[in-house]
């Protein structure tokens, strides 16, 4: 229970801190911190967390992730459904935490609360192709990355500050594309807040970013087939 109850708190973390600077501060008059500010936000809370649960549950946080370790064969079965659970139900919480506090502004709107969409609901108008191309390829490289850098030949000790980046850069590419998702605990923690259009297009935040973290980890398996490294996470 102890490393479900981390991926709670760490997905929870994860979506307070990204979403929570997407909401609050993003465009808060001049002073806002626009994309890129968003983009270091999502960074910087699995670089802290990977450093905080990173040993007791492995900080997945996602479940393309969960997902994709599965596949590379390193993480085991049995927790899959249950770390996903506790990803979806961290997520949840951290956006009714958010609401709770964007909704004490007196001209408070939900709009959009960061959710993803593509379409009319892209940032940037992206087409349903784009977005699901950008989702599945943004995650691939993501699970690369978590693979690798988590990889037992790895320099040890820096793995999260190659993760934390990573999805750093993942935002600074693709938040005009979706708003970014490559995570679907996070797409789903706003979404049911948003309802409408942000659950009816939900389910592509769940099959590209599972579909890119299949492939991210067998692209990793095929770089490093010398079949030495599936290190625990």
């Amino acid at each position: 229970m102890k490393k479900y109850m981390a991926e709670f708190i760490g997905t929870f973390w994860l979506v307070l801190g990204g979403c929570g600077s997407a909401v609050l501060a993003a465009a808060f008059h001049d002073t806002g911190i626009g994309f890129v500010g968003v983009s270091l936000a999502f960074g910087l809370t699995v670089l802290t967390m990977a450093f905080a649960i990173g040993h007791i549950s492995g900080c997945h946080l996602n479940p393309a992730v969960s997902v994709g370790l599965f596949v590379a064969g390193r993480f085991n079965g049995r927790d899959l459904l249950p770390y996903v659970l506790a990803q979806v139900l961290g997520g949840i919480a951290a956006g009714a935490v958010l609401y709770l506090i964007a909704s004490g502004k007196g001209d408070f709107a939900l709009g959009g609360f960061a959710a993803n969409g593509y379409g009319e609901h892209s940032p940037g108008a992206y087409s349903l192709f784009a977005a699901l191309v950008c989702e599945i390829v943004m995650t691939a490289i993501f699970l690369f990355v978590i693979a690798g850098a988590t990889d037992k030949r790895a320099p040890a000790g820096f793995a999260p500050v190659a993760i934390g980046l990573c999805l750093t850069l993942i935002h600074l590419i693709s938040i005009p594309v979706t708003n970014t998702s490559v995570n679907p605990a996070r797409s789903t923690a706003v979404a049911v807040f948003v309802g409408d259009w942000a659950l009816a297009q939900l389910w592509l935040f769940w099959v590209a970013p599972i579909v890119g973290g299949i492939l991210g980890a067998f692209l990793y398996g095929f770089v490093a087939s010398d079949g030495d490294c599936a290190a625990k996470p």
